[in-house]
């Protein structure tokens, strides 16, 4: 029972001698159980938990205080090759003929806290998402609609410049010449707003840190993964050696996670799907590639590939692509696209430049 238990179990003696050490153990703290029979509970333990322990149990003895005692306290276990990680504990006694025996059930944490991060990073991608969709639909309508308000004010001033040169008498009345002013100056003003709007979107600054590209790339995977059919599978392929990049880490985790999932999309009627990312360093620049083995990108469609509101799918407003390429710009590198066919599927690359040599 003890070795098919899914939580580690330990019994420590009131010298807080290993008893018992069930299997889920063993491969939590990387020992065998034959070899930490007899030895002190402090072996798998940081130095900084160890160096309390004693003191613990000889306070609960002494006076009772019953601080090793207890359900749920989450405490740090290392593992035999000197990692640390976090687990869930608790403790409970027994008295036996041959003395106090203590019952610790031990429950790895570690999942629980990568499932909250990818949550909370998650929650990062998509608010970033709407901001940059945002951005996007910001400056598409104010490039679409900056040409329309500026042929308004151009009809608006050509008729008060005839109504002004007219001395026939059929000039327009005051009132209405007073609320046609009014006209042509909210006409001005809203494209001074659209203007305004424009320099906003245009000149958005990431906020950067150095970081490993590598790091990102997993945090990528894992949310795509959590987001796709059971069974999806993309390999990685990352350089070991790459030099760390000054990027916006949410920004480029929207890239990374829009490739990644447009790539397992394509593929999803594949009787083998294969979704590969691979990062290596170029000359100037860390590169990072998604390739799937999916149909490619249509010919007529490619030119209008990263065009706002321009899509093939069914669904969607078409921005990903455009706003992927917007944020790797604003790093200064940029995204390019090989579209494949003929067998063969499209391979995305993302350039994030290097300082130069001696810059900072």
């Amino acid at each position: 029972m003890l070795d098919a238990a899914v939580d580690g179990i330990i019994v420590i003696d009131d010298q807080a001698r290993i008893l018992v050490f069930n299997k889920t153990c063993e491969r939590l703290f990387g020992y065998a159980a034959a070899e930490m029979l007899g030895r002190n509970v402090k072996a798998i333990m940081p130095p900084e938990y160890a160096s309390e322990h004693d003191r613990y149990v000889a306070d609960y003895f002494r006076s009772g205080v019953k601080r090793i005692i207890g359900i749920g306290r989450e405490v740090m276990g290392q593992h035999c090759d000197g990692t640390t990680f976090p687990i869930e504990i608790s403790v409970g006694e027994a008295r036996t003929s041959e003395g106090r025996r203590f019952i610790a059930t031990l429950r790895d944490v570690r999942a629980r806290d990568v499932e909250l991060r990818l949550n909370r990073l998650h929650a990062d991608l998509v608010h970033m998402a709407r901001v940059s969709a945002m951005d996007e639909m910001g400056a598409a309508l104010a490039h679409e609609l900056n040409q329309p308000l500026t042929a308004v004010m151009l009809y608006l001033q050509a008729i008060k410049r005839a109504n002004d040169g007219d001395r026939d008498g059929a000039a327009l009345p005051e009132t209405a010449r007073a609320i046609f002013e009014k006209a042509l100056r909210e006409a001005e003003r809203a494209g001074h707003i659209i203007q305004r709007m424009r320099h906003f979107v245009e000149k958005r600054e990431p906020r950067r840190r150095w970081l490993d590209l590598n790091t990102l790339v997993d945090d990528a995977v894992e949310l795509t993964l959590l987001a796709s059919p059971p069974g999806t599978r993309i390999t990685r392929a990352l350089a070991c050696d790459l030099p760390q990049v000054a990027v916006d880490p949410v920004q480029i985790q929207q890239v990374l996670v829009n490739l990644l999932r447009n790539a397992v999309e394509a593929v999803r009627t594949r009787a083998e799907p294969e979704v590969k990312v691979a990062t290596r360093r170029s000359a100037d620049a860390v590169d990072l590639t998604v390739v799937d083995n999916g149909p490619g990108i249509a010919a007529d469609a490619l030119p209008s590939l990263f065009r706002p509101f321009s899509s093939s799918k069914g669904e969607g407003l078409g921005l990903g692509l455009a706003i992927s390429r917007t944020i790797a710009q604003t790093h200064g590198g940029d995204l390019t696209v090989e579209p494949g066919g003929d067998g063969r599927g499209a391979r995305f690359t993302l350039h994030l430049p290097l300082p130069p040599v001696g810059g900072s």
